[in-house]
């Protein structure tokens, strides 16, 4: 998780912050080095288990929260760590996440698999990192690059230029914009 997705998300109604898969499953993992550490120290037995015990809800807490999101989260994950995952399926899984599922359409965006399609849907989701991934990734068309390129939330267009699948005219245009940066930085 970045510390970023901490902050930069808008409130929702009542002042509540949005809980995304990504902090949620950042912070499961916490809990589970917690535990882990736990196990590896010498404490007496009635404390031990009532710590234990205390971890262990937290720990079933973030995972009914992540089904609470997008059901079966676990198990979509690990369709998507797969080697085996298939364009057609990362798509479908891509299709049916809700947008608070970060971690998972992350993950989905940076896959070698995720086919053009998947990358243009993916590339309209507010998360930057997502973003940023199908602006680095060898299967974005040069639609959705050129869309990104004018992304004025963030600077895509460093990632465009270099992306092969950039068509050469746009290329040309974003890495003289680059030069021209770096010229402008160098004679201040």
């Amino acid at each position: 998780m970045r510390r970023s997705d901490l902050v930069q998300h808008k409130e929702r109604e009542k002042g509540a912050v949005l809980r995304t898969t990504q902090i949620v499953f950042g912070e499961r993992q916490h809990l589970l080095r917690v535990l882990d550490s736990l196990e590896g120290t010498d404490l007496p037995i009635a404390r031990m288990q009532q710590e234990r015990r205390i971890l262990e809800e937290l720990i079933h807490a973030r995972t009914r929260e992540l089904n609470q999101i997008n059901v079966a989260w676990d198990e979509k994950i690990g369709l998507v760590l797969s080697s085996d995952a298939k364009p057609e399926m990362l798509e479908k899984l891509a299709k049916q996440a809700p947008a608070e599922d970060f971690y998972l359409l992350r993950l989905i965006s940076e896959h070698p698999r995720a086919n053009a399609k998947t990358l243009g849907k993916l590339a309209r989701h507010p998360y930057g990192a997502i973003r940023e991934n199908v602006a680095r990734h060898p299967n974005a068309d040069a639609t959705t690059l050129a869309r990104l390129s004018r992304d004025s939330s963030q600077p895509l267009w460093y990632l465009v230029a270099f992306n092969p699948n950039t068509p050469q005219p746009l290329q040309r245009r974003l890495r003289d914009r680059l030069k021209r940066l770096g010229e402008n930085q160098a004679s201040k």
